[in-house]
């Protein structure tokens, strides 16, 4: 008779410790379809947590008579699968990814049961709107064996994540990937600084667009303006045609440009419009999961155009002060690009006493302070009516988790608003900048002369 995969998982939850230790924390009753298997399972899991030790077949058999929750037929049912479990010899390896498989199936099985009975309203706890956040659950059943970094065995992890290169987004302006030592990495909070009109939402429309010609995945998220205009902006940047004279194209031209614009890219853009205020990560995360199933879409890279007009998943805004509110949206946004593996990418308004002023710094960040302290990555970008005619806009570091942000710290980029568009200006146009780094390299023989800004009024 062929050995069912419960008998051996039992089996090995008695016989084999490190499996024991390995999978018990995933291990849910409800697997087990056979009653009498679950009342085993349940019994050997209470007995490893009460005690931290392995069971043995002798204290199995008095832990099940002792049951009150069992008839005398589900004991004797009981007694007799403990009494046919054996220690049997399998490859460990096998058994780790076939009880995986196994817990995968089983979970994906009882969702699928669940998401029945909510769709038939036999459940009434439930509705419709959470059947795909039970099937996700189910189907990112996995088990991580990683519980922790042992400093003194795990140093060969450590000296490859040293020498690692790290998967990052890379912009296409040759002074970002410079101070970001070659673009935006993973897991991080990315947030652009900027006066009302300066241009927050063509920076984030024109990086989107970049990412997109990468081949990679973008979602961006509006809470400010609607997903048609939007769309607009970045059409400007992708098929070069001025903001104005979209509506000029005919529809054939218009689809020319698009199908060309197809054959470069093999990613996708979604973007994503919510009411202002209204919506948090808990909505964010909801539409991430709706994408993996509905689209089998998932982003490399999340913009959210803007910070500030979130909304807080712990609190409403009426209850806190707009230090703690906004601190807070920062955090849970970070911990949203920590959760989905994608570096977020947001903006933020300066005060009304930065918003005319040409030398931004951290504190004229509007609302709280918590948000220069949360975000790993933070610039302003700066306009002036002299900036604006050599069409050009200036960005400022205020923090940099990824290099030294003193190198670079200020400098220029050309910006075309027809088109929603930056692009590298020439070298030439950096010399006059304070702090551009234009210094880093001179003759030994001479002293760097000191750069100041000529011109330009402060």
């Amino acid at each position: 008779m062929m050995e069912r995969i419960e008998t051996t998982i039992l089996s090995n939850l008695i016989y084999h410790e490190e499996y024991c230790r390995k999978v018990l924390p995933f291990l849910k009753s409800e697997y087990f379809n056979d009653n009498k298997e679950r009342v085993i399972f349940e019994t050997i899991c209470e007995f490893v947590v009460k005690y931290g030790k392995m069971i043995t077949k002798e204290i199995l058999y008095i832990e099940l008579d002792s049951r009150k929750d069992i008839s005398d037929s589900e004991l004797l049912e009981s007694n007799q699968v403990v009494n046919d479990i054996s220690q049997n010899s399998v490859d460990y390896q096998w058994l780790l990814n076939t009880t995986e498989k196994w817990c995968r199936d089983r979970a994906i099985y009882l969702a699928l049961m669940e998401s029945i009975h909510i769709a038939d309203n036999e459940d009434g706890k439930k509705n419709r709107d959470s059947i795909p956040h039970i099937l996700s659950e189910a189907l990112s059943v996995s088990f991580d064996n990683n519980i922790g970094h042992d400093y003194i065995k795990d140093y060969e992890n450590r000296f490859d994540f040293y020498h690692k290169d790290e998967e990052k987004i890379p912009f296409d302006l040759d002074l970002f990937n410079k101070i970001t030592k070659g673009g935006l990495p993973n897991k991080t909070l990315n947030v652009a600084l900027a006066g009302t009109g300066v241009g927050k939402s063509l920076f984030m429309c024109h990086l989107s667009s970049a990412v997109l010609l990468q081949g990679k995945n973008v979602l961006y998220i509006t809470l400010e303006m609607s997903e048609e205009k939007i769309a607009e902006r970045i059409d400007a940047n992708l098929l070069n045609v001025n903001v104005q004279s979209l509506v000029d194209l005919s529809r054939s031209d218009f689809e020319n440009k698009i199908l060309k614009l197809s054959k470069k890219t093999q990613g996708k853009l979604i973007i994503k419009e919510y009411p202002t205020a209204s919506a948090h990560v808990g909505h964010f995360k909801a539409l991430l999961n709706e994408l993996s199933l509905k689209k089998s879409f998932k982003p490399d890279i999340i913009f959210v155009d803007y910070l500030n007009i979130c909304a807080s998943s712990r609190y409403k805004g009426t209850a806190v002060n707009s230090y703690t509110y906004v601190k807070a949206i920062a955090e849970e946004l970070r911990g949203l690009a920590v959760e989905h593996n994608v570096p977020i990418v947001s903006a933020t308004q300066t005060t009304r006493s930065g918003y005319g002023n040409s030398d931004i710094d951290l504190t004229d960040t509007s609302e709280s302070f918590g948000l220069p302290a949360t975000a790993d990555f933070m610039f302003a970008l700066i306009s002036s009516e002299e900036l604006e005619n050599l069409g050009q806009i200036m960005i400022k570091q205020l923090k940099n988790r990824y290099n030294d942000p003193t190198m670079y710290k200020r400098f220029v980029v050309g910006i075309d608003r027809a088109k929603m568009r930056l692009y590298d200006v020439d070298q030439s146009a950096q010399k006059d900048i304070l702090d551009s780094g234009q210094d880093e390299v001179y003759n030994q023989k001479e002293q760097p002369t000191k750069k100041t800004f000529e011109g330009f009024k402060f």
